[in-house]
């Protein structure tokens, strides 16, 4: 969890691991929780113990040097070279802030031909919530993009089969969206003008929830 819980999120899904859990589990499963952003992290000999890890989005930056961030990007690279499942956002090659400023709201995404989804029907493009200003310029040696949006150029993309990084937010509803907006703008991170044009079109559009939540759950038990 890279993510402190606002007491919205933590009222309405129990925090982010809520939101997380009730999009991801299934039954027979156990999930813990690892407050990364808070310095806690999975002891070396637990590690093994785990088929997967779920990497959630920041308020921080991914390309940030505070110490927590150091210790999940050692952690990633020892997950990486034991081939855990992985489904995160910021996983590796060049991070930086959009030159198009900040994308939020529901956007389309174009999902390229791929044999990633050869068990799973997905359709040509899927609509996910976004909320970022950081984005993925480069991708690491041998990744490969598995899907583009007009805004932003890396909106998926996988490492070998045991990797899949994703932009957006599968995850959150509207109203956590909402919530959030509120937030940004409370905090002077974006404007007025902004968060009103996008509370507008919200009204007008959904994310493909139950589309996200059969390709993520697919991919972290080893479906496609």
């Amino acid at each position: 969890m890279c993510a402190e819980d606002s007491d919205f999120v933590k009222k309405m899904y129990g925090g982010y691991y809520g939101v997380f859990v009730r999009m991801l589990k299934e039954d027979g499963e156990t999930w813990d929780v690892f407050e990364a952003a808070r310095g806690d992290f999975p002891a070396d000999d637990e590690i093994g113990d785990y088929d997967g890890f779920v990497i959630t989005g920041s308020c921080n930056d991914a390309y940030g040097n505070d110490l927590w961030i150091c210790k999940l990007v050692f952690l990633i690279k020892k997950l990486i070279a034991m081939k855990k499942k992985i489904l995160g956002r910021a996983l590796g090659g060049k991070i930086d802030r959009s030159t198009t400023g900040w994308d939020i709201g529901i956007t389309k995404i174009h999902l390229q031909t791929s044999q990633f989804f050869t068990s799973v029907k997905i359709p040509a493009s899927l609509s996910i919530i976004e909320c970022h200003q950081d984005e993925v310029w480069e991708l690491p040696p041998k990744a490969k993009i598995l899907a583009w949006s007009n805004k932003t150029g890396i909106e998926m993309f996988t490492y070998g089969d045991h990797i899949m990084g994703i932009q957006g937010h599968p995850e959150y509803t509207k109203d956590i969206l909402l919530h959030l907006i509120d937030r940004l703008f409370t905090r002077n991170f974006i404007e007025e003008s902004l968060s009103e044009a996008v509370k507008s079109k919200l009204e007008a559009g959904e994310p493909d929830a139950e589309t996200w939540k059969k390709l993520c759950t697919s991919f972290l038990k080893g479906r496609l």
